[in-house]
Parts: C-alpha cells; sequence; structure tokens
C-alpha cells in the first residue's frame, strides 16, 4: 500500500493441516452471488452459497483486517440485514458475535446467507477505511469491489475454490486482472454477468473489479499484458491521456527488474475521486499480486496526474517482487479476522519503496541528484519516529495501539534500510551484488507457493550473501542502532551540505506544513517544524488556525482543493489569510514568490573518475 501511503501478514494454520470436513469441494464451490442491478439505497445484495456443511454450527466471517494495510478496519459494519437460509427457504437463527462473525446454528441445514452491503467512499470521516481498500457503490456508473468488502468466508473453507458470479448492467464493464466468462441474462434488459473462479478465499481478496462505463486500454512490456482502467467522473481524463507515462514507466521497472518476475497480465485501476461530493479523500494506492487500485482527487493537472501515478503504481508494481515472489507464512495464510503480524515490513514495504525509487535512476528516469534528494528526505521524515526501535519489534506489533502510528515510517526507514543493505552488499561484493541480486536468489529459493519462517528470513540472507550480513541485521533491523548514514554514503563517494531548495506554499514534498483537527475539522499549522520563506514573510506560527484563503473557507474536508489550487498561485500575487491565534481572529497578507527552505541535501565528492568510491556508486546506481 502506498499513501500519497503494506503488505501485512497472518497464520492460521498450514495448508495440509486444514480440514475441509465442512465441504466437498468436488460438487461445488463457495459461490458469491453480488447483484449490481438492482441496488437499494445504495446497497449491494450479495448471497453465498457453501454447498453442503456437516456441522451443527459454522461462523461466516468479513474481513476485520486485510493484506497490505495494516489496520484494523472491520468491513463488518457496512453489512447489514444478514440472513441465514436453511433448502426449503426458511430463516435459520443467526448469532451477530462481532463487527465482522455471524454464528449459524442447525448449520447441517443451511443452503445460504445473504446480506447487504454498503460503500465507504461516500461515508469516509465517519468510517475511516483507506480508500484504495475501500468500496464504491455509485448505480449505472461505478463500482469499485475490493471484494474483501463484499465476499466473506467460512471458517474452514478459506482454502476452498470459489466461483464469483457478478450481475451488472450491460453498460459497465469490469477492470481486473481476473479472467471472466459472460452470460447474458436478460437481452431485453440489458443485463449480464460475469463469473470468475478462483482457488481459495485468498484469491478472492487479492483481485479486485472495477466496474464503470468503458474507459480503458492496455499495453505489453516483456511479455506481460498490462490493463489500465480509468473512472473520471467528469471525463477529464481518459486512460489515452495516461497510458503513455505508464507505459514508459512499467517498461522501465520490468527492464530493471530483469527475470525476476514472470507475471502474465497486470491491472491497474484508477478511481479519480470528485472533491466537490461525498467520495474517496484518501489518496494513494493498495497492491495485489496482480494488480492495483489507485486513488487520486480529479482535480489534478496533467503534470501532476502523471506525478502522482509514477510514484504510486511504480511502488505498488514492484510487490510482484514481494510479497508475490518473497512472503512468509503469515501472509501465504492470511488470517482475516485474528491477525498475527510479519516482521520484515522492512523488507516487504521498505525494500518495495526503495526499488521505485532506485530503478528510476537506473533506467535514466530521473538523474543522480533528484535520487539523492528523496533518500535524503526519507533521512529527515524517519527522524520524527523513535529511530531505536528495532524494526522488526514494530513490523510485528503493527496492529497495536504502541506502534500503529510508526507505520508511515515503513516507506521512510524501511526504504532506508534497503538504501543501507544495498550498498554493503555491494561493498562486500566490488559492486557485483546488490539487493535486487539478492531478492532473486530469495525468490529462487522461496517463490509464490513456497513461503518461509518469520523467523529465519535473516539467515537465509546471511546464507545467500556474506557472513558480515548478520551484523548489518543485529544493530539496524532486530537492534537499536540508528544506521549512521553518512558513513553508508561516504561509501559511495557522497557527503551532506547544506542548500537552499524550493518547495510548496503548504507541502515539502511529502511533508506537510499544515495538519487537521479531526474532531473540529480545522486546519492549523504545524508546530515544531521550520516553515518556508513564504510562511514566514507571511508571519504566521506554529498552531495558528486556517480560517479563510482569500475569501474562502478552508477546513479537512476541502484541503486537497486547497493544496492543488496553491499550485497555480502566479508569483506577484497579494494572498489574504484569515488565522485564528491564540482565540484571537487576525488577517495576514503577503505577495506569492516561489516558496523555499533550507535543506541538507546529499551530494556527490570531488573525486577523480575511476576512483573506487565513484566506481561503487556506479555499480549501486547503474548495475
Amino acid at each position: 500500500m502506498k499513501k500519497i501511503l503494506y503488505t501485512a501478514a497472518l497464520l492460521a494454520s498450514l495448508y495440509s493441516c486444514k480440514t475441509t470436513q465442512n465441504l466437498s469441494s468436488k460438487d461445488q464451490p463457495v459461490i458469491a452471488k453480488l447483484d449490481l442491478v438492482n441496488v437499494e439505497d445504495d446497497k449491494v445484495k450479495v448471497t453465498i452459497d457453501p454447498a453442503k456443511i456437516t456441522t451443527e454450527e459454522i461462523s461466516f466471517f468479513i474481513p476485520k483486517t486485510v493484506p497490505g494495510t495494516y489496520s484494523t478496519d472491520n468491513y463488518g459494519r457496512f453489512v447489514e440485514n444478514f440472513k441465514a437460509y436453511d433448502y426449503d427457504g426458511n430463516e435459520l437463527q443467526v448469532s451477530h458475535n462481532d463487527d465482522n462473525t455471524w454464528t449459524i446454528s442447525d448449520a447441517k441445514n443451511l443452503d445460504k446467507v445473504s446480506y447487504q452491503v454498503n460503500d465507504s467512499f461516500d461515508i469516509e470521516g465517519e468510517k475511516d477505511v483507506f480508500s484504495p481498500a475501500g468500496t464504491n457503490i455509485d448505480a449505472s456508473n461505478n463500482f469499485m469491489l475490493n471484494l474483501h468488502g463484499f465476499v466473506g468466508y467460512f471458517n474452514s473453507l478459506q482454502e476452498e475454490p470459489y466461483r464469483i458470479e457478478v450481475t451488472r448492467p450491460d453498460g459497465l464493464i469490469a477492470g481486473t486482472s481476473l479472467i471472466s466468462q459472460t452470460k447474458n441474462e436478460d437481452k431485453t434488459d440489458s443485463i449480464s454477468t460475469d463469473i470468475y473462479n478462483v482457488g481459495r478465499y485468498f484469491e478472492v481478496t487479492d483481485h479486485p473489479i472495477m466496474y464503470a462505463k468503458p474507459d480503458t486500454t492496455s499495453f505489453d512490456v516483456q511479455g506481460m499484458k498490462v490493463l489500465l482502467d480509468v473512472y473520471s467522473p467528469s471525463w477529464k481524463f481518459s486512460a489515452q491521456d495516461i497510458k503513455p507515462g505508464i507505459q514508459k514507466m512499467i517498461s522501465a521497472q520490468k527492464q530493471f527488474l530483469g527475470d525476476i518476475n514472470d507475471t502474465k497480465k497486470y491491472a491497474i485501476l484508477l478511481y479519480l475521486s470528485n472533491l466537490e461530493a461525498p467520495d474517496a479523500r484518501g489518496f494513494g494506492a493498495l497492491e495485489h499480486h496482480t494488480s492495483t487500485v489507485v486513488v487520486l482527487p480529479e482535480t489534478m493537472t496533467n503534470e501532476q496526474l502523471d506525478e502522482s501515478m509514477k510514484d504510486v503504481v511504480s511502488h505498488e508494481f514492484f510487490h510482484i517482487v514481494t510479497p508475490l515472489s518473497v512472503h512468509s507464512n503469515e501472509i501465504h495464510y492470511f488470517d482475516y479476522n485474528d491477525p498475527k503480524m510479519s516482521q520484515h515490513l522492512w523488507m516487504y514495504e521498505g525494500v518495495t519503496e526503495y526499488f521505485a525509487n532506485l530503478f528510476q535512476v537506473n533506467q535514466g528516469l530521473i538523474d543522480n541528484q533528484d535520487f539523492y534528494d528523496r533518500m535524503a528526505d526519507k533521512i529527515k521524515s524517519s527522524m520524527n519516529f523513535d529511530d531505536t526501535v528495532p524494526f522488526t519489534v514494530m513490523s510485528e506489533n503493527i496492529l497495536t495501539d504502541e506502534y500503529k502510528d510508526s507505520y508511515y515510517n515503513v516507506y521512510q526507514k524501511g526504504a532506508l534500510i534497503g538504501m543501507a543493505l544495498d550498498i554493503r552488499l555491494r561493498e562486500l561484493s566490488n559492486g557485483e551484488m546488490g539487493i535486487l541480486d539478492l531478492m532473486k536468489k530469495l525468490s529462487n529459493k522461496y517463490g509464490k507457493d513456497k513461503p518461509f519462517n518469520d523467523e529465519d528470513l535473516i539467515g537465509d540472507i546471511v546464507d545467500l550473501t556474506y557472513p558480515e550480513i548478520q551484523n548489518f541485521f543485529d544493530s539496524y533491523v532486530t537492534g537499536e542502532t540508528p544506521i549512521p548514514y553518512n558513513e553508508f554514503f561516504a561509501k559511495v563517494g557522497l557527503e551532506e551540505q547544506s542548500k537552499m531548495v524550493n518547495t510548496g506554499y503548504f507541502l515539502h514534498g511529502q511533508v506537510p506544513y499544515i495538519d487537521g483537527e479531526p474532531t473540529s475539522q480545522e486546519l492549523f499549522f504545524r508546530e515544531g517544524i521550520k516553515l518556508n520563506s513564504f510562511l514566514e514573510e507571511l508571519g504566521v506560527k506554529g498552531g495558528d488556525v486556517i480560517k479563510k484563503i482569500d475569501g474562502t473557507e478552508y477546513t479537512i474536508q476541502n484541503v486537497y482543493a486547497l493544496i492543488n489550487s496553491s499550485r497555480s498561485w502566479e508569483e506577484g500575487k497579494e494572498v489574504e489569510f484569515v488565522i485564528e491565534r491564540d482565540g484571537e481572529e487576525m488577517t495576514l497578507t503577503a505577495t506569492t514568490s516561489q516558496p523555499q527552505t533550507e535543506e541538507t541535501s546529499i551530494t556527490e565528492m570531488d573525486l577523480p573518475a575511476g576512483s573506487p568510491k565513484v566506481e561503487l556508486r556506479k555499480a549501486w546506481l547503474k548495475n
């Protein structure tokens, strides 16, 4: 998952130990039916038929947590009117144990369960779910089917095959990496049913589907078909608009990866949110093994959308390396309602985020200095967190109150762990081996169908590389020692320098100068950070509450409109801020100019060409 923010993990029982006493899968799979035609009160009806049950009691679950989010979202909160029926159509007794669990009595006579599902997009702020992991129901226009929000599972049947049947209007088509069979239900009423077959419940949740009016394109990259489906409510953007940038980026990623992955089909589902209506507000993307869901505001300019797509999709695409090819038991046997997390977020999310930046300098999409600046930004952001907490401890406990707020650091220090490990491997191998080579070795050792034991991974990495790597992990990953970044940079001929750099009016990279209070919905300037030159000239202070800017009132609800509008401010424009400071309302004015801030940057040492440090740097960035 990439928020503008992945793979989580949980261990139930090994496949060889699972019980199948409740179902004979040779008779029929679990059948899940979704009705997108008869939508009532913005709700979709779902029916689940598990075939013959042989136990007296059985429980049905909607996920509490799903892979990639590392948050407790309780998707069962969106379910209403849950009912269980016997083979004569009579209702069976059901106990609603908690948000996500229903227990059915007299289960031997159970024919099916049915329920209605609300979506999450249009009530964000009331029941917060990260939008790319959320759901949308907009009859006749768009359905975002993150299937963990619609389709549940019966205990002991997670490893059984599923058949998903989606009845939908002919005017909407499916964007998904799944292969469907389609049959027409009623040509007069223009209704069709798409049928998808998957091997187990994990594959249900791993294949999102977006239904919308046709706006799709595709292209081939080294034997992989990439599908791009776009929903833009006002048709401001089209798939053809976005295709060139995505094609260039994924071509570079495949070139960077080489033979590490053989994914044959990959789907990108882009939902552009309407900021003028109740709609998705959590921007970013969520990865799946062969697809990604991206949610961004439709108010972006073409350039902003291209940059955001490059940022989030490149990260999600690299998840085909990990966790697809390299993952632990906790991920392979994901327990959606009793999560037990893996220790190795540094790899799943951190290395993935590192690759999303490294490939760009490796393939010439950005220059060396841009890459150094990105790493410097991550160092600065990571300093907002406790730098002595062992990353494995934080990872394993990421769902707890103590560590859940540290999740953002996965994309900061996690990526920096990947960078430092990469440099150390290059140093030990005289430039011949880097972290991508390590991931190829791990992929060959394991693979998508062979998970590793969580406690074995570091030892396996040491066996596949050098004995000295054990000390790296003992110090910087499982230990409490902060990474001495300058020591690692010095190995490749880099050093720190201070300089003035351009920034945005309200954002410096992904670091905001403003924040919001959820209860009051107020926006305020953050305390304890250095403001940019424009804000200093304006005279704002940390803690000042934003009331109006140029006559427009701003709150959390329209903060994205504020940020986007500020990007188009022309230099020399006079702007008026109405703020509240210590209970007193004040008006501040300033003339716009390019905001700048002092920043410590990473720069290349003045070294002769061909020196060992320069050569090691070339191996690090270009090999």
